[in-house]
């Protein structure tokens, strides 16, 4: 079995940004010469998220609003009185999660036909790390 490890960086412009990035992960199976196996990527920060769905902006908007009424920013979060203000940022990690892990098959990620593969930031405008493994032979 190989394995191939990247890592992607991120510093986003917003403090609350969706990010497709489909294409790096296809652009790093490729390079890696794995056939059949499986890719993880998986945020490194615990204000992140890694999830699957639709390339669609009403989708991404129902998102961002649904994740904004579960852990709404702003209210006193008892994190918050340990000197830190993204206690909403913690909550919106365990509601998205923090990875995935994707079928690799003939060298392709085996997706459905609307899947796309999205970096979720909650706390940004700093910056913050995923690790993409690809694993197989």
């Amino acid at each position: 079995m190989k394995f191939s490890t990247e890592y992607l960086t991120f510093n986003t412009k917003k403090h609350r940004e969706l990010i497709n990035i489909t294409k790096e992960v296809e652009r790093i199976l490729i390079g890696s010469g794995i056939k059949e196996g499986m890719a993880l990527v998986s945020a490194m920060h615990i204000t992140a998220g890694v999830f699957i769905n639709d390339a669609e902006s009403g989708l991404h908007r129902d998102i961002e609003e649904w994740l904004q009424k579960l852990a709404p920013e702003g209210p006193d979060y008892f994190h918050h009185k340990t000197g830190e203000s993204n206690g909403d940022a913690h909550l919106k990690n365990i509601l998205v999660g923090h990875q995935v892990i994707v079928p690799v098959t003939k060298g392709t990620l085996d997706m459905g036909p609307w899947q796309q593969i999205f970096y979720a930031e909650f706390d940004g405008q700093r910056n913050k790390r995923l690790v993409i493994k690809i694993m197989g032979e």
